[in-house]
């Protein structure tokens, strides 16, 4: 076990995975959170949500003893060395961040951090637009310790880069550690922290760091909506965008990452991001046509799925059976956060269509949120029975595995839109008897 013991703040999806990468690594660590039952059931192991891989290797490291939980954030600060500023930062109406929770916490650190004599470095992980570390956090953390940044305490900024689906692997294995520092006492505490990730490491300014987040998030944002336009107009010509993407991204300069053409983006850092970014570009008098565009293209790309289920269906939904396969935002996690299920059900629904839904693990998840009529079936096969139409949404393993003869056997009539491309062979669907459409191919 190493000397250096670490806290974060918040047992969500970047505290405690974070965590679980850390006690990895051998330090002592534990999550504190708000949420009394969230630290009793990471006490047997049990996770807060569903990210694959995730609970085995979160139960090796409590097991070890190297992870733990607790509700006092007081007694995390004085127990440990550095300590991660890791709580949600959610969307207000205007498209800026809520800063709520990072206020309440930084507080506790700094009350905490009155009485405590040894120098303590406090890292900001939660995304946050730039100047908020030090114009909101560091004020906080001065005023309720009564001490000096770069004096008695240090202060970073380590943005995560987590994708939820791959994020345990993102831990432990990141493809980069950017580090914005106070001074280089701070910094150093980190690359201490990160000595055995193997990775390029970074040292900037704390507010490059926090910009080096929602610059890569919007960019990855922009490449998803570019494919997304390219493949409206590729069914124009009727032209596969897979086959396009697939020449466009052997380009080094391009690459083919985030060139998948479907239903949109959603989750907890795409949407939530590009609008914090507008928001703040705004708040400085700055115009962002480009992430306006964006934004907006996101909005109307899953109608596009119901535009062909209503072509496919002879011009009207309503009284139709439709099967809506995944509602989380993408395969391997649960979370349904801007996923594009929702305005695909709202849409169908509104035009009279029948659904019934099934998601191989965000179902609670979704009845919780979406208030919506929805039967929801217990397996995709079961949705797809007697259903006129099928919408797949989330590309999960499961669905994968339907063949054209599932389609075929379990179906009223045979017709699947895909809005993932989520099969290796869609014209061997189609030449089974199958009628399959999909945003980018060629819907003939």
């Amino acid at each position: 076990m190493k000397e250096l013991k670490i806290s974060l703040m918040g047992m969500g999806y970047v505290g405690l995975i974070t965590g679980m990468a850390f006690a990895k690594h051998d330090f002592k660590v534990v999550v504190t959170d708000a949420i009394s039952s969230k630290v009793e059931k990471l006490a047997s192991g049990i996770p807060p949500f569903y990210e694959k891989n995730f609970e085995e290797n979160l139960k090796d490291v409590i097991e070890r003893g190297l992870l733990t939980g607790s509700t006092d954030n007081a007694a995390a600060v004085h127990d440990t060395d550095v300590t991660f500023i890791c709580v949600g930062t959610p969307s207000r109406p205007d498209g800026s961040i809520d800063l709520s929770y990072i206020e309440a916490v930084a507080k506790d650190i700094g009350t905490a951090l009155k009485d405590k004599k040894k120098y303590h470095v406090v890292v900001t992980k939660s995304t946050i637009v730039p100047m908020t570390t030090e114009k909101v956090i560091l004020p906080i953390l001065e005023e309720h310790s009564g001490k000096k940044v770069g004096e008695d305490f240090g202060l970073c900024m380590n943005p995560e880069f987590l994708r939820e689906g791959a994020a345990v692997h993102d831990a432990l294995k990141p493809d980069r550690i950017v580090i914005g520092q106070w001074d280089k006492k701070s910094g150093d505490a980190l690359i201490k922290i990160y000595d055995d990730f193997n990775c390029p490491k970074l040292r900037v300014s704390i507010r490059t760091a926090e910009m080096i987040k929602y610059t890569a998030n919007s960019f990855l944002a922009t490449k998803i909506t570019f494919a997304n336009e390219m493949a409206n107009l590729c069914e124009r010509y009727n032209i596969d965008v897979y086959d396009v993407m697939k020449g466009v991204g052997l380009d080094f300069r391009i690459s083919e990452q985030f060139l998948r053409a479907g239903a949109g983006f959603g989750g907890s850092c795409f949407p939530k991001d590009v609008h914090a970014l507008v928001s703040s570009a705004k708040s400085v008098g700055v115009q962002t046509q480009l992430l306006d565009a964006v934004l907006a293209v996101n909005e109307t790309q899953p109608l596009r799925l119901v535009e062909l289920a209503k072509q496919a269906a002879g011009g009207v939904l309503k009284g139709k059976e439709v099967a809506l396969l995944g509602l989380a935002f993408k395969p391997d996690t649960d979370d349904i956060r801007e996923t594009r299920a929702v305005p695909i059900l709202n849409a169908l629904v509104e035009q009279g269509a029948k659904v019934r839904g099934y998601d191989p693990e965000a179902m609670e998840n979704f009845k919780a949120a979406v208030d919506k009529p929805m039967v929801y079936a217990k397996s995709a096969k079961e949705a797809l029975e007697g259903a006129d139409i099928c919408i797949i949404q989330t590309e999960w393993n499961e669905i994968k595995e339907l063949t054209a003869e599932d389609f075929k056997s379990l179906m009223k009539t045979p017709v699947v839109v895909d809005g993932r491309r989520t099969f290796d062979d869609p014209q061997g669907i189609i030449d089974a008897g199958v009628k399959y459409l999909g945003i980018g191919w060629k819907n003939e």
